[in-house]
């Protein structure tokens, strides 16, 4: 049986447990789990008890993130780290380049050289913060068309939200195993170890590196007690551990670098754990999309996966806004996302199909990054076409959207402002609007 046979194998087996932000707890072994304390004397099964906090201890219960790892080996039994190569991979600050104010659109990468992992395969898009201080974020793209093969990896830098867009990943984290194919979306929060496998012969897509309070779902307001992202369609994993020997490569993104260091096994051996400091992955398609039934169409906020609050109430220091299968019918409307300009910077992708408001040009794969205060909207085409639209009731289903929408102007890497995918001529999609005013 091939690898990628053996990962799918096992992508379907998986079990879960639902609810994001709960307290969740799994045994891969019974008896494993203590009860009524987290750090007895002597843990059971000889195991080692560990603490994994991605929060301050003093931070309020509400935002408190920690789980209680059950373990064969304690995480401190390990080698030096030393400095490896951090290969296309960047981080905030971001200073190669000055902020830009144009409006930019780029192509999907090209394919990867053969044996092209995970990790090797992540290039910086951009982003802002400073990933020292724990603010701000980053874009990245990933491209594969290898596993990761005794290669394990953790960012301490910040939580990392994968968003595939071709090939689905099988996730091997220290608290279990998640697939997310293409229409799902996972979250490894910070510090967590993780190794990617492949589903399929090669595997692309996105990822946003939140340095920042870590994602929330959005409060509801108005809305009431439900609609959008729903908690329980979380999907957190069940304990699955890996008692192996052998050399295994630990890569540690540290401050903007990547540490490496060479273990005798595997660190993914966690037998039990409870806590709500967990991956989750999540089916993009299970969002309740909320919005007019009668006019205008409304701010994109109201398409919020997950926030990432910042010091200022209503303020993200990310959002993660995806634009899912939904019902037009709002009346007298121009209903594709209207033309404006944001005090908040957008960078959006493309998982499958169109978008509606872009009738060329933005492909699965690629992205457009609108920086604060740069006018966007549709172009001519489709402002044309929804201009002289029969107003009946519309399903749009042909596409899946996202965005990463932040509070700081994006800054591009070099490497991205100098690419060759860089579509030099975006601001024509915006020519032949025309004057039509007549008095």
């Amino acid at each position: 049986m091939s690898g990628i046979e053996q990962a799918r194998k096992t992508a379907e087996s998986l079990g879960h447990s639902s609810g994001f932000g709960n307290e969740h707890s799994s045994e891969a072994v019974p008896g494993a789990l203590p009860h009524g304390r987290n750090s007895p004397q002597r843990a059971p099964l000889g195991l080692y008890a560990e603490q994994l906090s991605g929060s301050a201890f003093t931070e309020p219960r509400a935002r408190n993130r920690r789980s209680w790892l059950y373990r064969i080996r304690p995480s401190a039994a390990h080698p030096a780290f030393v400095r490896t190569d951090n290969g296309t991979l960047r981080t905030a600050p971001f200073t190669e380049t000055a902020p830009d104010p144009n409006r930019l659109r780029w192509d999907p990468l090209p394919d990867p050289a053969p044996g092209t992992d995970f990790l090797t395969g992540l290039w910086t898009l951009g982003g802002n913060g400073d990933a020292t201080r724990r603010t701000g974020m980053a874009v990245h793209l990933y491209s594969a068309n290898s596993s990761m093969r005794d290669r394990v990896f953790s960012d301490s830098d910040g939580e990392l939200l994968i968003v595939p867009e071709r090939g689905g990943l099988l996730l091997r984290t220290e608290l279990g195993l998640l697939a997310a194919c293409p229409g799902q979306v996972a979250l490894i929060p910070r510090g967590v170890r993780f190794r990617v496998e492949l589903l399929d012969s090669t595997a692309r897509g996105y990822v946003c590196e939140n340095y920042g309070q870590p994602f929330v779902l959005p409060d509801l307001g108005p809305i009431g007690a439900n609609g959008l992202a729903n908690a329980r369609d979380f999907l957190a994993p069940v304990a699955a551990f890996e008692d192996r020997e052998g050399p295994v490569e630990v890569v540690n993104k540290f401050c903007g670098n990547l540490w490496s260091a060479t273990y005798g096994h595997s660190p993914l051996d966690v037998v039990a754990w409870h806590g709500n400091h967990t991956p989750y992955v999540y089916d993009l398609r299970r969002f309740n999309v909320l919005g007019t039934i009668s006019y205008d169409h409304p701010d994109p906020s109201i398409f919020t996966v997950l926030t990432s609050p910042s010091d200022t109430p209503g303020l993200a220091g990310v959002d993660f806004v995806v634009f899912a299968p939904r019902w037009l019918v709002g009346e007298d409307t121009f209903r594709p996302p209207y033309f404006h300009r944001n005090v908040m910077s957008e960078y959006m992708g493309l998982i499958e199909g169109a978008y509606d408001a872009k009738a060329g040009g933005f492909v699965p794969g690629g992205g457009s990054l609108h920086n604060m205060m740069s006018a966007h909207g549709p172009d001519r085409a489709t402002f044309d076409r929804a201009s002289a639209a029969e107003l009946k009731p519309q399903k749009i289903d042909d596409g899946l959207a996202f965005m990463f929408e932040t509070r700081w102007p994006v800054t591009a890497t070099a490497q991205a402002a100098g690419s060759d995918r860089l579509q030099r001529g975006y601001d024509d999609v915006w020519q032949g609007l025309s004057r039509n005013f007549r008095p």
